[in-house]
């Protein structure tokens, strides 16, 4: 089983967090501090099962990123699971609509992440 995880994050604390716990559960992680960066990983490297994303980065923020990929067909099925401090009414909703397939709110319940990343594994 695949079970590669692309963690895009501006904060190396969260990168090293998020990367630890799944590392733990036998997941490989591969992280980027940019969303371009993050992109550019994505493109080369199609093992890539699941991508965690931050929504808000400088330079091209998780909105912005999602646009990019979904109009990408090579990325377009990868599945993106929006990770935001952003926990206010309507912000869920406001990440499913730009694209994205989840949505988790730090700090991360591991527990609930794990459960929304499983059923995307191959």
């Amino acid at each position: 089983m695949n079970r590669k995880v692309l963690i895009i994050d501006d904060d190396p604390r969260n990168i090293f967090a998020l990367a630890a716990t799944l590392k733990s559960k036998q997941f490989d992680c591969l992280s980027s501090a940019s969303a371009a960066e993050g992109i550019a990983l994505m493109r080369s490297d199609k093992a890539i099962n699941v991508v965690l994303l931050d929504m808000m980065m400088p330079e091209m923020d998780g909105y912005e990123a999602l646009a990019l990929i979904r109009k990408d067909e090579s990325l377009a099925g990868l599945t993106v699971v929006a990770v935001t401090a952003q926990a206010m009414l309507g912000d869920r909703e406001k990440c499913l609509a730009a694209g994205a397939d989840a949505y988790v709110s730090k700090p991360v319940d591991v527990d609930k992440l794990l459960e929304i990343i499983r059923p995307h594994l191959a």
